[in-house]
């Protein structure tokens, strides 16, 4: 299959520090690949290269074909790309219906609307991104009263508002418990694989990585030293000593 996301030899470096150096890595459509290593790797960096809040040094990131080096994130956005962050990022005093309609007023661009009130446009259209993610149910409750797991949802569902093709998920499991991590990651790859959606995420938890990635790329100092499925990866001599250390899979 011909990659949704193609990063070839991306570097960047902040003063002496070789942040990334030399990545190259590609992701199909429906496939989840994590990107993992230990702190200071290069994970969050390499992430904000793709999304466009970083400018490389050098390199190239392509979407479908397209060259995005360089753009903007709200450009890179509108060609197809959503994102969901480590710490949730909803509107609290909005409801839940309210918060996926403001994304979708966005990627229509009707932000601006003056003729139609805001929460006429697209209800259908959010109730539908909400059904999607198990939270049609409690559309019309407001997001501050929310559990933790349910917002991670929400936060699903404003992503998937400008149907991507690439999703990028920063530690998506974050503070939930095991089996809420568990659920979500299960819907975000029933999703990847019935939209023909590709993945990118980084993720802490390595239980989650080796049972829900696809592929795994391992960074360290900026390079990668290993990629490949799963098991593959594990049983890497380098990365047990780097990243793994020899111990249980769920710890850092």
């Amino acid at each position: 299959m011909s990659a949704v996301l193609a990063v070839q030899d991306l570097r960047k470096a902040f003063g002496g520090v070789q942040a990334v150096a030399g990545v190259s890595f590609a992701i199909a459509a429906g496939e989840l690949l994590a990107l993992i290593g230990p702190n200071g790797a290069g994970k969050t960096t390499c992430f904000n290269l793709v999304n466009g809040q970083l400018d490389a040094d050098a390199g190239e990131v392509q979407l479908l074909g397209r060259r995005i080096t360089g753009l903007p994130p709200r450009k890179i956005w509108g060609l197809g790309v959503g994102r969901t962050f480590q710490i949730t990022a909803t509107f609290a005093s909005m409801s839940v219906r309210e918060n996926v309609q403001m994304a979708l007023l966005s990627h229509h661009k009707r932000l601006r609307a003056v003729f139609a009130r805001a929460g006429d446009l697209y209800a259908a259209e959010a109730l539908a991104l909400l059904e999607k993610v198990g939270m049609a149910n409690q559309a019309e409750r407001r997001c501050s009263v929310l559990a933790y797991g349910d917002l991670k949802r929400v936060e699903l569902a404003v992503a998937l508002a400008n149907s991507p093709r690439l999703l990028l998920m920063d530690e998506p499991t974050a503070g939930m418990a095991p089996e809420e991590r568990k659920e979500l990651m299960e819907l975000t790859a029933r999703l990847a694989k019935g939209d023909s959606m590709a993945v990118l995420f980084t993720e802490h938890d390595m239980d989650v990585v080796f049972t829900h990635a696809d592929r795994i790329v391992v960074l360290d100092r900026g390079k990668i030293i290993a990629q490949g499925a799963p098991a593959d990866v594990r049983a890497d001599p380098r990365v047990q000593r780097v990243y793994l250390g020899g111990q249980s899979a769920r710890t850092r």
